[in-house]
């Protein structure tokens, strides 16, 4: 019964997908050919809209028909009418939703970092490049030796994002560790944590740098599951065990807004420690939670 649930759980996820295609395709159209960025930004204010409302008739659908067990604390004192900068440990694709659940409305229509593979996804991928998703190449460490320049190429991609959020509201989400959480990858990078990767600080410290003055607060999210190895196909089934988000916010310090991550080897090494000891308390509350 649950695999039955799983597959309808699927439909109704590409249903409410292809609903939302048509107009998500029509202003995505009209946004190539819109000419000025202020014109732009009304084309995505309804790009925007669109989203929101994929966004709330699943997590609808879900609540009601999958029925997770989701443990969700989150601070008072969020707008969507603000920007905020969320960052968070990562294990499963579970985890944008239950994100979602979370913050939905209370923030504005966020955005990822997203791996460029994934624009082919179809209508998915065309919604997240019409609504200004930075796309990362994420190179190797042996591909940015042989050719350094191809590190700017993230960096222009938060540029252009962070310039074009100046003048509305937005939330940017990082899973600061760059990929999904597994015990094989723990020890394959010598994370020296016991439920988390090394924490990346690059895009966390550019978002800063470029946009810390409009920021309203970091939203510090840690996400639990009671089963070790979360899935999205078994939490689509209404398999997955008790999850459990926590969400505090921080303040951007001063000093955040004074440095260049990339050209300044004191900020650089400020901002490592800030994040690292940051990441050794995120540890610890997964390591002390018992369900």
């Amino acid at each position: 019964m649950s695999t039955i649930k799983g597959l309808i759980s699927i439909l109704l996820l590409m249903l409410n997908t292809l609903f939302w295609a048509v107009p998500l395709i029509i202003l995505t159209l009209v946004k190539l050919v819109v000419p000025g960025r202020p014109l732009q930004r009304k084309v995505l204010a309804g790009l925007n809209a669109i989203a929101l409302n994929w966004i709330g008739f699943n997590l609808w659908w879900m609540k009601h028909w999958v029925k997770p067990d989701v443990r969700l604390q989150v601070p008072e004192g969020l707008s969507p009418d603000d920007w905020w900068l969320v960052i968070s440990n990562h294990k499963s694709w579970t985890d944008i939703f239950i994100l979602m659940m979370a913050m939905h409305r209370r923030i504005p229509m966020p955005r990822f970092f997203i791996k460029q593979q994934l624009i082919w996804i179809p209508i998915v991928g065309l919604a997240w490049w019409a609504l200004e998703f930075p796309f990362m190449r994420r190179y190797t460490r042996e591909q940015l030796v042989k050719a350094p320049k191809l590190a700017q190429r993230d960096r222009k991609a938060t540029e252009r994002m962070c310039e074009r959020a100046r003048d509305v509201p937005i939330a940017i989400i990082n899973f600061v560790e760059g990929t999904r959480f597994t015990e094989a990858k723990k020890v394959a990078r010598l994370s020296p944590f016991q439920h988390l990767l090394r924490p990346k600080a690059g895009g966390c410290a550019q978002v800063l740098g470029l946009l810390g003055d409009r920021l309203s607060g970091i939203i510090d999210v840690t996400i639990d599951y009671q089963s070790p190895e979360p899935n999205f196909w078994d939490f689509l089934c209404g398999r997955e065990k008790a999850i459990r988000l926590d969400a505090r916010l921080l303040e951007v310090e001063d000093w955040m807004l004074d440095g260049r991550y990339h050209d300044d080897s004191t900020y650089k090494e400020r901002f490592h420690s800030w994040l690292n000891a940051l990441w050794q308390e995120k540890d610890a509350s997964l390591d002390s939670h018992h369900w």
